[in-house]
């Protein structure tokens, strides 16, 4: 009590001198910190100052001192870049000169000699170009281009197309040949070593050769590795060869008008007016009013429903006025050959190009553009490669709802497939089909005439366009194969349907459903333990 007492008094004293000691503090500390006057600090001379004249003139000449030497820095620059820029210059034209370019290569034929030198650097230049010697950063796993790999007997290969086989004979007569030259090419090589001739060596051939890899960079070449028995068990002979492509050459430069070029759309028929409907809404909305240079072609066969189909084209034909039209009706069992071949010859107009169709196909009016300018009488017929549709109730089985028709129709691997082992639709010109022979007429039923009708087309002279095109859809439907089929019509109906369906992926998961669901359900009960 009495300490307290005391202290009172001196506390007013205590804060006074505590404010002393940090002001003190802070006056040091401001000394301290202030940065000293050099050439980067000026001082401005007081204003009544006796130099203050003196005081600005020495400012502003080192000011402009300053900006001198910044213009003497960048006028040093400018010649720097320039002097690269010259070197660059002259490093682009000496590429130039030593990789000639392809356009001149085509063009220049006052001097064939030099064309004819041009050409060789150019093919030599490609080599360099592509990763033989050494590899290329890639920016992603995609952009890597796959070997593929072969023997005598057999080619193994990613890119499986048509016959599906991850390993196969060489069927396509191109590919056998390719590989038959460069294996011959390589024992050539083997058995004429640069170098010693007169030295003494091993014969070598084709039975000598155990496996090789090859792949193709488009706009470069193929690079073929070869490995072939060396002296021992042990020891191998490697022979690298690559097969440059040469320059662009233009071929052709053509205008084409289509305005006139009317196509009819054929389309065979039985029953399924329900599916004829679907069809005519994308007829008239493609054909009709975006397109407007089509004529349609239904062949019916029998009785069964016709009126209700003869109803459909006929409401269609008032409310769009649409008149060319053509209605045919057969009292026979059905059949796509005999309905596509009648429909054709029906025709007596000026030649036309014809549209083989079937009522599940949705097609757009850039495909009929495309069916267009990938025929020509006498020169070329078109078999587009079209998208299938897998069944919606599959791919959207876990959405609220299936979306409109429109919305399904993108091409994705979860949507769909390209269709690449079917031939049904095809364009070409009339004559060209009168000329083939038409359909083989004794096929009943499902399948095989399109095929039959291909390979007619293969062994002619006329050239065979074949290409996925993003306009033309096969719309999913649940396929029947009859009892009636052969036996080979029944297994080609078979494997569609089991195409038909989904994915790999898709199908897999309603084989594994009760796997999975078992799963969920053992998941929720450990989630309400823990």
């Amino acid at each position: 009590m009495m300490l307290r007492r005391g202290f009172i008094p001196f506390l007013p004293r205590l804060v006074g001198l505590l404010v002393v000691a940090c002001c003190l503090v802070s006056i040091v500390y401001m000394l301290a910190c202030t940065p000293k006057g050099d050439n980067q600090q000026l001082v401005l001379p007081r204003a009544h100052s006796p130099t203050v004249k003196e005081g600005y003139e020495a400012i502003l000449q080192e000011k402009e001192e300053q900006h001198r030497d910044y213009l003497i820095s960048l006028k040093k620059q400018i010649a720097q870049l320039k002097a690269e820029l010259q070197g660059r210059s002259v490093q682009l034209k000496n590429v130039q000169e030593q990789y000639p370019d392809p356009l001149d290569i085509r063009l220049d034929h006052s001097n064939p000699e030099k064309v004819q030198a041009n050409l060789l650097a150019f093919l030599r230049s490609q080599i360099d170009r592509a990763e033989v010697h050494s590899g290329v950063k890639l920016s992603t796993e995609y952009a890597a281009v796959p070997f593929e790999s072969f023997t005598l007997q057999k080619v193994y290969q990613l890119e499986t197309g048509l016959t599906r086989h991850p390993e196969e004979k060489p069927v396509r007569k191109d590919k056998r040949d390719e590989l038959m030259e460069v294996i011959e090419l390589a024992v050539g090589s083997l058995n004429n070593p640069e170098g010693n001739s007169n030295a003494k060596h091993r014969v070598y051939t084709a039975s000598d050769f155990i496996e090789g890899i090859y792949r193709t960079e488009k706009d470069k070449g193929t690079l073929y590795e070869l490995t072939f028995k060396g002296d021992t068990k042990h020891q191998f002979k490697k022979i690298v060869l690559f097969r440059p492509f040469g320059p662009v050459m233009k071929v052709k430069n053509e205008d084409v008008n289509t305005a006139d070029t009317l196509i009819n759309v054929i389309v065979p028929l039985a029953k399924r007016a329900s599916k004829f409907r679907q069809f005519m809404q994308n007829f008239r909305e493609m054909g009709i009013q975006q397109d407007g240079r089509i004529h349609l072609t239904v062949v019916y066969f029998g009785k069964e429903q016709m009126n209700e189909v003869r109803a459909i084209l006929e409401n269609t034909s008032r409310s769009a006025n649409f008149k060319n039209f053509t209605f045919i009706q057969l009292n026979e069992e059905f059949s796509r050959g005999k309905g596509l071949d009648v429909g054709a010859r029906f025709w007596k107009g000026n030649n036309v190009v014809l549209f083989f169709c079937d009522v599940d196909i949705y097609f757009t009016a850039e495909f009929l553009n495309s069916c267009r300018l990938n025929t020509q009488p006498g020169k070329k017929v078109f078999y587009p490669v079209l998208f299938s549709q897998y069944n919606p109730s599959i791919i959207y089985g876990h959405h609220d709802s299936i979306p409109s028709l429109e919305q399904q129709l993108i091409i994705k691997k979860e949507t769909g497939f390209w269709r690449d082992f079917g031939f049904g639709m095809t364009c070409q010109y009339r004559s060209d089909f009168i000329n083939i022979g038409g359909f083989d007429l004794d096929i009943k039923g499902w399948g095989g005439e399109d095929v039959h009708l291909y390979r007619k087309y293969l062994h002619s002279n006329l050239v065979v366009i074949r290409t996925p095109v993003r306009g033309l859809f096969h719309l999913w439907h649940e396929k029947q194969c009859l009892d009636e089929l052969t036996p080979e019509q029944y297994k080609m109906c078979m494997q569609s349907k089991a195409m038909n369906e989904g994915s790999h992926g898709q199908l897999g998961m309603l084989v594994f459903k009760q796997e999975i669901e078992t799963h969920l359900r053992r998941q929720k009960v450990s989630d309400k333990k823990t």
